[in-house]
């Protein structure tokens, strides 16, 4: 039985103000041929799907058209969950006449946990696989809130919340495992951020837990899964060393951080319950290039890039930062000119040179989408001269602010 693990796709989103959709419907292409060339039998999602929780209609399109064509194809499920980019409401929306193409989606936790736990069988109506299809864990899914209760006490509420959850519905499988009386192989999902993982600047990658984010180790899932299927980080990366724990990373580039980053989906083959992985590379649709350096280097790199621009393909978009000692007021005007002819475009330009200002750090070219919320509290804490002491505890009331704003958004729904 082989599997196919991704994640992250985040249909819909834009780059500095760029549209992507022709690289998310290339990519959708490019899965579904790799779903029917390797003969892949279950497709795991493992949130994120959309940007925002109020996706386009074009965002909508490109996903339910590739559910369509998924059911049609060598794939007998898709499982997806939600991340906490989603809407759990609208993901839950049709997830009833999905089931009919045996799509099983999980858009929030519930005050069932059998919910999550998910037996796919296949076309002779064997069981195969066993998921735990864990979503995003929202503050309120694993948290009472008590009144007067300390920082460290909601920290330890989360990470048993988290703990208690995965054991719940382990649980659950292994006793349907057992009641089966088949060993088929059990597949844990999750979206969150473990200790130690790894993530490149300007991903977009957002802290989910206030406070307890060094705390979420791999020791919090239980031994019982076979495979466990991750979201939220957008580096390819294992858990904790081990093969068979594993982000697969985002399939596209999200920012120019990420533009030298060789992006997979992770392919999982069971033999009885033994889990083996590949990684496989997703092809680039879209070239990313960031540039750095002085003048000279900077127009160096972009005639050799010019050399190697390939009309019948999209050409390079660029980020340029320059960090020269030489004080260049018409840069915007060169750079302009030196991909005049070219198929090369510049989607952002950062002048480093300029005298900072605003807040003492925020550059001339520097704009929102360079800062997250924590950024700008730590830099009006800055120019007022806040004492550095009482910056911490400042620092987690803001955070704590914002998260709960952010529930409170989803409650509305």
């Amino acid at each position: 039985m082989n599997i196919l693990h991704t994640s992250d796709w985040h249909l819909g989103r834009t780059l500095y103000g760029r549209k992507r959709y022709e690289e998310f419907a290339a990519f959708l292409d490019w899965l579904l041929k790799t779903i029917n060339q390797r003969d892949i039998g279950i497709l795991l999602v493992a949130g994120d799907v959309f940007d925002t929780s109020a996706p386009s209609h074009r965002a909508q399109e490109l996903y339910y058209r590739f559910l369509c064509r998924v059911a049609a194809s060598s794939c007998r499920h898709v499982v997806v969950v939600a991340g906490n980019h989603d809407s759990p409401s609208f993901l839950n929306a049709p997830k009833e006449l999905l089931k009919a193409l045996n799509v099983h989606v999980v858009g929030s936790s519930t005050a069932s946990p059998e919910d999550e736990v998910l037996v796919l069988r296949n076309e002779q109506d064997d069981p195969e696989l066993i998921v735990c299809a864990v979503p995003y864990l929202r503050d309120r899914d694993i948290r009472v809130a008590e009144a007067g209760e300390s920082v460290e006490d909601k920290e330890r509420k989360i990470i048993e919340g988290i703990r208690t959850h995965y054991a719940t519905v382990a649980a659950l499988a292994e006793q349907k495992r057992e009641e089966l009386g088949a060993d088929i192989p059990i597949v844990g999902t999750g979206h969150l951020f473990t200790a130690g993982g790894q993530t490149v600047d300007g991903d977009g990658v957002r802290e989910l837990y206030v406070g307890s984010l060094a705390q979420v180790t791999a020791g919090i899932f239980p031994a019982i899964f076979d495979y466990l299927a991750l979201g939220h980080l957008h580096v390819p990366q294992k858990v904790g060393g081990s093969e068979t724990m594993r982000y697969s990373g985002s399939p596209l580039p999200m920012g120019f951080g990420e533009a030298k980053q060789q992006k997979s989906v992770c392919q999982v083959e069971f033999k009885s319950t033994a889990a083996s992985v590949q990684l496989i590379d997703v092809p680039v649709f879209q070239k990313l290039e960031r540039i750095k350096g002085d003048w000279d280097g900077i127009r160096s790199r972009i005639i050799e890039l010019s050399a190697i621009d390939d009309p019948e393909r999209p050409g390079f978009w660029l980020e340029v930062i320059y960090d020269g000692t030489e004080v260049i007021g018409d840069l915007r005007e060169r750079l302009e000119a030196a991909v005049s002819g070219t198929h090369m475009e510049i989607l952002r330009i950062r002048n480093n040179r300029i005298i900072d200002r605003v807040l003492g750090q925020i550059h001339e070219e520097e704009t929102l989408d360079d800062l997250n919320v924590n950024d700008v509290f730590e830099r009006c804490l800055a120019v007022h001269e806040v004492p550095e002491d009482q910056r911490p505890e400042l620092l987690r009331a803001c955070q704590e602010t914002v998260s709960s704003l952010y529930e409170d958004d989803v409650q509305a729904e």
